[in-house]
């Protein structure tokens, strides 16, 4: 069938909405029409990275819309189904048979765009293939070809322009808090950058009860709205000494930590401040190698590790995220920002400079 896609044919020109020919789902997969899609920063970093050579590209990895139809194999999903995208995973890997499919061992080949997993494009633009099934999706689209793997069905009254995020970013951020720091009611939380991933930390953070949350982010309007999310603080890191405040306001250090930015220069203080036996928790793309105080890590007995897409099962996390915002302890209109789909360059541009948390493409 034809769509409308956005195309990035380079990573210095503006997207471009082209039309494209779409497969028919195959086996096991999932036709959705799209209704909403959220620029991740990981869109971005994919786009600034990809070789214009082997492209063009169909980015867009937070949709979510209505099923249209359903490949042969498929159960559980139907036409007319809302639904929630998020990423692939293969289900059979040790990894995903242990309950963590953010750790698939064919996560890379089955994310990054390109062809199926098979080899054949999902996607076609005058018998030329374009490199499409990005997460398993290519959401900067009017359609996407999903696989039933990471398709969640949600419920019919479901806010699919609030919801699309969750695939991506907010699930990686809250995540991170409820799957992995597990923080106990009165925790001391600290989290670095106050995007999306961020608020969606804290909005995690204030629903587990934590008793002090610290956020930390150089722009102001980010900051004001952390303090909104439930933040009990906020700190202008080029106007203190990190550390110091941090340690100040949580008595002694953090117990738990979330650095969303991957900035060496953020992660190595994160450390620092953390209380003894404290655990920060790595989400952002970034610089590849840092330097950290080994005898802190020591003495201090603290933990560093990394953590994709929350440690999240999608078909389980989602409908719990959903819960936490119908009982108004998630409030994602506090983040998002919609925007046509024709003005992808501006939502694109607006994520890169902070103008807006989460903006979220509308179809």
């Amino acid at each position: 069938m034809e769509i409308t896609a956005a195309l990035s044919r380079h990573p210095e020109q503006p997207f471009s909405l082209e039309t494209v020919t779409l497969d028919a789902p195959r086996e096991g997969e999932v036709l959705v029409r799209m209704a909403a899609s959220g620029i991740c920063r990981t869109d971005l970093h994919y786009r600034a990275l990809l070789p214009p050579a082997k492209g063009p590209y169909v980015l867009g990895h937070e949709g979510a819309g209505v099923v249209e139809e359903t490949g042969a194999g498929v159960t559980g999903i139907h036409p007319g189904d809302r639904v929630v995208l998020s990423y692939r995973h293969c289900g059979a890997c040790g990894t995903c048979r242990a309950g963590h499919p953010a750790y698939c061992a064919r996560l890379g080949r089955l994310n990054a765009p390109g062809p199926r997993p098979d080899g054949t494009p999902t996607l076609h633009q005058d018998g030329t293939p374009v490199a499409g099934a990005f997460f398993g999706q290519s959401s900067f689209a009017t359609h996407a070809l999903a696989s039933a793997g990471n398709t969640v069905v949600v419920a019919p009254g479901t806010d699919l322009v609030t919801a699309a995020p969750l695939g991506c970013g907010v699930q990686t951020g809250a995540g991170a808090v409820l799957n992995v720091l597990r923080p106990a009611p009165g925790a001391r939380l600290a989290v670095y950058g106050a995007g999306a991933v961020g608020c969606a930390a804290l909005m995690a953070a204030r629903a587990a009860d934590a008793g002090t949350i610290v956020a930390v982010d150089p722009v102001p309007g980010r900051r004001a709205l952390a303090l909104r999310l439930g933040a009990t603080a906020a700190l202008d890191p080029a106007g203190c000494d990190v550390v110091a405040a941090v340690r100040d306001l949580t008595g002694g250090g953090a117990t738990h930590a979330l650095d969303t930015t991957g900035s060496p220069d953020v992660i190595a203080p994160a450390v620092r401040a953390l209380a003894r036996t404290g655990t920060l928790v790595l989400v952002g793309l970034g610089e590849p190698r840092l330097t950290l105080d080994a005898e802190d890590l020591l003495w201090g007995g603290k933990t560093v590790r990394g953590c994709v897409e929350g440690d999240a099962r999608p078909q389980e996390f989602i409908p719990r995220l959903l819960a936490l915002r119908a009982a108004g302890r998630l409030p994602l209109e506090e983040i998002v920002t919609p925007y046509p789909f024709a003005d992808i360059d501006r939502a694109a541009a607006d994520s890169r400079s902070g103008a807006a948390v989460k903006p979220v493409l509308v179809f």
